[in-house]
């Protein structure tokens, strides 16, 4: 990786102030001073609640005043990062693991194979076919890195037509969410003339007669506005090959609701009927259907929006129906596509003691992957729902994959765990054997770690997971640095997962603590729900409550604690650094939504109502008011020290969320603990982010981490 230039002439300060070779802290950093950030008397009257908002010109991302702000306030970021004697070795040791080839999981089209490979520091895996497994010179499909100089083109989404002739692909540009969907032929490798733009939150979804695709997007928005203006009225449309995008058929549209989305698609196996998947947010679904080449309205068949649904299948003229109506936990239903709504059968009951996460069709055969404690299990089943066999993991761990068509022989798995990289296997369908199929190599000895799983009462004396992974060795001193990492809500999982940087912390004797908070899914819609809306305080307590476990369990100190969590996580930390100052050292709020009373105002903010409510309804602003991070910050409080991480094309959760905390931070922190926002260009909410910016972000975080914690630094040998 290049290197910054200041790099050279820190290593002569290093010498002079400190011994670099052990990165014992033996200076003071000399901080620049914050920018003066102006306010403006603006105010809001929330039903007799008025909250002002002097920051409110930094939502405008487009002004020279807000571009004046981000550049002083790098600055005043990179300037603190430079003092810190240790980042370039840090830097070095992340680029070392980060530096193996990583496999994807295999796709079969055809007669040919696809898969993704990076050979390490590539900041785009490069999409790869091949004549057989055993081919020895697996030829470059689509290589992303060849779309920009920088690397901040990124793949968004790839699918095959039926018939296996063509591919579409998304490109998003510098992290932003708004996709361009292309198209390639596949015996040719030759890129068509077919652009569609506009497109955000969608791939293409091709017909079953493989003539065309069906796609979501928005009208062109208007100039200015691209990255955070309010996202209405999506559409579905289907693109036939070789016409342009403004012929393109308006399939679905619903001008009467302007804030949902939907997503079309056709039954992929006659192509005879269409359905549209209806949502008003991040939860809960509509499905509806119609004949396709008639002449009718689409018609309801599963109401919404109390329950998730989802088309797992149709085949022979059944539909398998992936729900949690009536299971909390999911179940898999069956019911005749040609009589919807028709009876259902129960193929896959639901589990009590576990979610049911995903189904999928490879052959005769049904994979269903369930989540037990937060860690995957697989069965294979025949297409009545009988048992075939439990699919032998390597361990307690993570999977994906198991992929296939109709008339499958095999599939192909993907398992990682805190310590082992993904590896790939292939999985035979009639003996259950899994064989290796790729297996990364990372410059780091994973016998030196261990991981162990420990369960904690919150504070209202529900028990809640949380793994712990760390060098073996480890002394319950109330010494040991930990990075403690949660998410807690849209019902999302925190399963284990290899991470180049953990192992970079875990080496220089950090524990590593992954948190299973309610809001997710993680014991089935009862979960989540305990975490969402009127219950979202819940979310933040069992946070708290993980710190105080460890700490109470002298795993560390609130000396050595820091938290970190991304969009969703990064209101988790705001709220969390914000209501127990006093618990943790370090604070590291990434990409957050942080204003709770402004959020669903931009880009599709308002489809986290659902999840959140609005400040605009009476009952839900009283409690979203209670704990929104960006209205809680009290003058004088001692604060952690917090480096506040956001990307300047950030069209999901907008860089002024972060923008204004950072403000309002900076000049409510009653001590000298740094608050630093780091505003990264050409970068939006994480997706696709090249690798290189992920270790310059990485080794930036670990040495702010390591400094604000005391934490000595000892390169790897």
């Amino acid at each position: 990786m290049k290197r910054i230039p200041f790099y050279a002439a820190l290593a002569v300060l290093c010498l002079a102030v400190t011994d670099c070779t052990s990165g014992k802290k033996k200076m003071e950093i000399k901080m620049k001073p914050y920018p003066q950030t102006a306010k403006v008397d603006v105010t809001d009257d929330y039903h007799g609640t008025v909250v002002a908002d002097p920051y409110r010109w930094l939502e405008d991302d487009n002004a020279p005043e807000t571009a004046a702000w981000v550049a002083a306030e790098n600055e005043v970021t990179f300037d603190y990062l430079s003092q810190i004697p240790y980042r370039p070795a840090i830097d070095k040791r992340l680029t070392e693991l980060w530096n193996y080839e990583k496999i994807g999981t295999p796709t079969r089209v055809g007669d040919r194979y696809f898969y993704f490979r990076n050979d390490g520091l590539q900041n785009q895996s490069v999409l790869y076919m091949l004549d057989s497994l055993d081919d020895p010179q697996p030829e470059v499909f689509l290589d992303p890195n060849t779309l920009s100089t920088d690397g901040t083109a990124a793949l968004n989404s790839v699918a095959f037509s039926e018939d296996g002739k063509y591919m579409a692909y998304g490109i998003a540009r510098s992290g932003s969410d708004w996709v361009e969907l292309f198209v390639k032929e596949v015996p040719s490798g030759r890129v068509l003339d077919d652009v569609v733009r506009w497109v955000k939150f969608s791939g293409a979804n091709w017909a079953a007669d493989s003539k065309g695709f069906y796609y979501s997007g928005y009208d062109e928005p208007t100039k200015g506005s691209e990255l955070s203006g309010q996202n209405q009225f999506q559409k579905i449309y289907y693109h036939k090959l070789g016409t342009p995008q403004s012929e393109d058929e308006l399939v679905y549209a619903d001008p009467s609701h302007p804030l949902r989305y939907f997503t079309g698609f056709d039954d992929g196996d006659q192509g005879r009927y269409l359905f549209v998947s209806v949502s008003e947010g991040t939860s809960g679904k509509q499905l509806m259907y119609k004949r396709v080449g008639v002449r009718e309205p689409f018609r309801v068949f599963l109401k919404g929006f109390d329950y998730e649904h989802a088309v797992a299948k149709v085949r022979d003229n059944m539909l398998y129906l992936y729900t949690n109506e009536g299971a909390p936990n999911y179940h898999l239903l069956r019911m005749d596509v040609r009589f919807l709504p028709s009876p259902a059968e129960k193929i896959l009951p639901e589990h009590p003691e576990m979610l049911l996460q995903s189904v999928s069709f490879v052959g005769d055969y049904i994979f269903a992957v369930y989540m037990k404690d937060a860690s995957s299990r697989v069965y294979q089943y025949q297409l009545d729902g009988t048992l075939v066999r439990e699919v032998q993991l390597p361990g307690i761990g993570t999977v994906s994959g198991f992929g296939g068509d109709d008339d499958s022989t095999e599939t192909f798995y993907t398992f990682s765990t805190f310590t082992a990289p993904p590896a790939v296997y292939r999985y035979d369908l009639e003996t259950g054997e899994s064989t290796l199929f790729a297996a990364p190599e990372v410059k780091f000895n994973p016998e030196d770690f261990v991981t162990e799983q420990v369960f904690f009462a919150s504070k209202d004396g529900t028990q809640v997971p949380m793994f712990l992974s760390y060098r073996k060795g480890l002394k319950k001193n109330g010494k040991n640095p930990v990075y403690l990492y949660g998410y807690g809500g849209f019902n999302a999982p925190l399963t284990p997962g290899f991470s180049p940087t953990n192992i970079a912390m875990m080496e220089q004797g950090v524990i590593y603590a992954s948190v299973n908070l309610r809001g997710g899914n993680e014991y089935g819609e009862e979960w989540h729900k305990a975490g969402m809306l009127a219950n979202k305080q819940n979310v933040f307590d069992d946070f708290i409550a993980a710190g105080e476990y460890l700490v109470r369990n002298k795993y560390t100190s609130s000396r050595k604690l820091a938290i970190a969590g991304g969009s969703n996580g990064g209101l988790l930390v705001g709220a969390c650094m914000t209501q127990r100052p006093d618990l943790f050292a370090v604070a590291f709020p990434q990409v957050g939504v942080l204003d709770m009373l402004r959020y669903h105002l931009f880009t599709v903010g308002w489809g986290w109502v659902v999840e959140y409510g609005s400040s605009e309804n009476p009952e839900q602003f009283e409690y979203i008011y209670k704990y929104s991070p960006l209205h809680n910050i009290k003058d004088g409080v001692c604060y952690p020290a917090t480096m506040i991480t956001t990307g300047d094309h950030d069209d999901r959760v907008v860089p002024a969320h972060s923008f204004k905390f950072a403000a309002t931070l900076q000049q409510a922190q009653g001590c000298d603990k740094p608050v630093l926002i780091r505003i990264d260009t050409n970068a939006g909410h994480g997706a696709g982010k090249p690798t290189a910016k992920r270790i310059a972000e990485a080794a930036d975080m670990l040495s702010f981490f390591f400094w604000n914690t005391d934490t000595e630094y000892v390169p790897a040998e």
